[in-house]
Formats: C-alpha cells, sequence, structure tokens
C-alpha cells in the first residue's frame, strides 16, 4: 500500500531542471546498452533532446579515423557542463566615457545629501538633467557598486547591505493603550488621502533618562518629521505635540493630522488626549512595528545620521530638523521622483488657502 509520506517513493522529475550526475550516469549506462535516445529520455525523465546534447557534449571528438570510437561517459559531460556553466552569466555591463559627468553628479548627491542611486538616475531622467544615453540604469549601477567599479563604497549606501525580516505573528498579551489599529478606516491604507501618519520615537542610549527623538511620517506624501525631546517620557511626548500645535495651528491640527497611529510605549501612554483636537489616535497591536511600515523605514534613514546606540544628547534640535529636511528632499521613485517636500508643501497650501478664500 503506498503511504503519501513514506521516502520510498521516488519523486518525479522536475521539467526544465538541469541533469545531475547520478541522472548522467543512468543516460551513460543505458545508452552503452543500446536504448534509444527517446527511450533513455522516457526513463531519465527529461526531453530526447536533453539526451541527444548531453551525449554530443560528453562525448570526446575522434583523435583519428581508426581504431575504437570514444564513448560517452558520465564524468566527461558533468566536467562539460561545468564549463558551460562558467560562462553563462551576461558579462557585467560598464557605463561608457559619456556617463563621466553623470557618475560624478552621482556621487555627489550621494555623498552629500544621501540619495539612493535609484532617486539619483529617477531624478535625473524626469529634470532631462543628462542625455538619457549618459545614464545607466539603477540594476547596472548596483551591479557596478558591488563589483567595485564606482567611486563609492558600500559605506556610502547602507541600504544596499539591509535586510528586512518580516515577523507574520502577533501578541496580544498586552493592553493596547487606545483604540487599535482594527478600527482604523480603510481610507488610512487606500493611499488617497493625505493626512493619515505614523509616529514612533527613536532611542540613542537605552540605559539611563536622555533625549530621544519623536519621529512622524504622513504615509501618502512621505514627509518625514523628527523632534528632538528630553525623555522618552509622556512629558516628553507632550513637548512634541506642542511643537507640532506651534507649526501647524489648532485650527488646521486636525486637517493636517487627520489620524495618528502609534505603538504602545510607554512615551504614548496619554497620546489619546489628542482626540480632543480632532485627530483619531489609533495603536498597533503589542510587538508588530510592522504595522507602521513606512515610519519604521524611515526611522532606518534617520539611523545613517544616527547610528544605533549613539547618544541623541550630542546632537541639538536643529541638527534634527536638517535630518528630516534631508530626507523630505529625498525624490521618490512611487511619485515619479518628485520628493516628499513638494507634495506635502502643495497640501499645506490646500490647507491654508482656505482661511484666504474668506
Amino acid at each position: 500500500m503506498d503511504q503519501s509520506h513514506s521516502n520510498t517513493i521516488e519523486p518525479s522529475r522536475k521539467p526544465g531542471k538541469h541533469l545531475t550526475l547520478d541522472e548522467r550516469g543512468v543516460i551513460q549506462a543505458l545508452h552503452h546498452q543500446g536504448y534509444s535516445l527517446r527511450d533513455i529520455a522516457t526513463i531519465v525523465g527529461c526531453a530526447h533532446t536533453t539526451v541527444y546534447y548531453e551525449i554530443r557534449r560528453g562525448t570526446p571528438n575522434p583523435k583519428s579515423n581508426h581504431g575504437r570510437r570514444p564513448q560517452y561517459t558520465a564524468k566527461r559531460g558533468q566536467k562539460a557542463y561545468a564549463e558551460h556553466r562558467k560562462c553563462s552569466r551576461r558579462s557585467l555591463k560598464i557605463y561608457c566615457e559619456d556617463c563621466e559627468p553623470f557618475i560624478q553628479w552621482m556621487v555627489k548627491q550621494v555623498r552629500d545629501k544621501r540619495w539612493s542611486l535609484d532617486a539619483c538616475v529617477g531624478y535625473a531622467r524626469r529634470c532631462n538633467l543628462f542625455n538619457a544615453k549618459q545614464i545607466p540604469c539603477t540594476k547596472t549601477l548596483y551591479n557596478m557598486l558591488w563589483a567595485g567599479k564606482l567611486p563609492l563604497s558600500l559605506f556610502d549606501i547602507p541600504q544596499a547591505l539591509r535586510r528586512k525580516a518580516h515577523r507574520k505573528w502577533t501578541r496580544n498579551n498586552k493592553r493596547i493603550k487606545g483604540r487599535s489599529i482594527d478600527e482604523r478606516p480603510d481610507i488610512v491604507n487606500a493611499g488617497t488621502e493625505i493626512g493619515h501618519w505614523e509616529v514612533d520615537t527613536v532611542v540613542g542610549h537605552r540605559k539611563g533618562h536622555e533625549a530621544v527623538v519623536f519621529t512622524a511620517v504622513e504615509k501618502v506624501t512621505r514627509n518625514y518629521i523628527a523632534i528632538r525631546i528630553p525623555e522618552r517620557t509622556k512629558e516628553g511626548m507632550e513637548v512634541a505635540i506642542s511643537q507640532l500645535k506651534e507649526q501647524y495651528g489648532i485650527n488646521h491640527f486636525s486637517t493636517v493630522f487627520k489620524t495618528m497611529t502609534a505603538d504602545n510605549g510607554p512615551e504614548f501612554t496619554t497620546f489619546s488626549n489628542l482626540e480632543s483636537l480632532g485627530t483619531k489616535v489609533y495603536f498597533t497591536h503589542p510587538y508588530s512595528s510592522w504595522e507602521r511600515p513606512q515610519n519604521e523605514r524611515h526611522n532606518g534613514l534617520l539611523r545613517e545620521f544616527i547610528p544605533k546606540g549613539t547618544s541623541i544628547e550630542q546632537y541639538t534640535d536643529d541638527d534634527i530638523l536638517d535630518m528630516a529636511d534631508t530626507l523630505n528632499q529625498l525624490p521618490r521613485r512611487i511619485w515619479d521622483y518628485h520628493s516628499p517636500a513638494e507634495l506635502f508643501e502643495a497640501f499645506l497650501d490646500e490647507v491654508y488657502a482656505i482661511d484666504n478664500i474668506y
């Protein structure tokens, strides 16, 4: 009786898979016994043309017209296969001398403004800064980077070394501080309305009480706010909220900040008080940072300026604001390489234009 979990049943050969040394051994044995190409192909589980080309590759050319003709061997076929695989990759595409102006400009943008290679390519094409033939594609530039063909190092582009780890489980054994993210309206994720934010704090030293950075990112425009606050407490959060009220005005606060989504950190204990201004506040599930993807992504970009373990006490308020401004000037592919600053300023112009009408 066949068992589906038994290891005595050999699985059928997947089509398109390269021949193994064992399969070449079967071809050698059957070929020497006089089996036809189609019979061998049926037994091995491949096309008869595969067997034909394999025998041709694994059979050496005769040295003369006399004597015994050379025979196919699996060892020779495997060696020929290995040699051919060495040449199966495309050769690295190297930019021409005409691309040198773009390369120099790109290096300056990466080092001075911390742009990505893709942002440089997209922005240069959108603004017609160079001839189209002078701009290599993003894939070519990253291939050149890994091959050491660019005047940049991986330390200049730390994004190239990142690896994302997604956790798909949720822990619900911790009390949520207010409205759950499950209650958040679908329009927040639809990407059609500006004014929905994800917030968090970026910590320097985890031991002791010291300054941290309150961060917020608008989900559509990707506009990023970073404010230095005295400590990671509800009192420190009140300092950040006061600055936001002063900058955007209480009358327009609920228009600019329609919703805010935070985690369950201790600093957000009284964060729901913002609902008195008309802003809906939601909290993610415990230990579920992936529910604030845009904020996590931008906090990672901020870490290029403030590495983990570095005390934030050594940075001034203006330093933190300058870091956020730099990130907001970064062109984004999702918006045809317009920057978040451009899009968010256009949104604010619409918000405050209402006052001028009346």
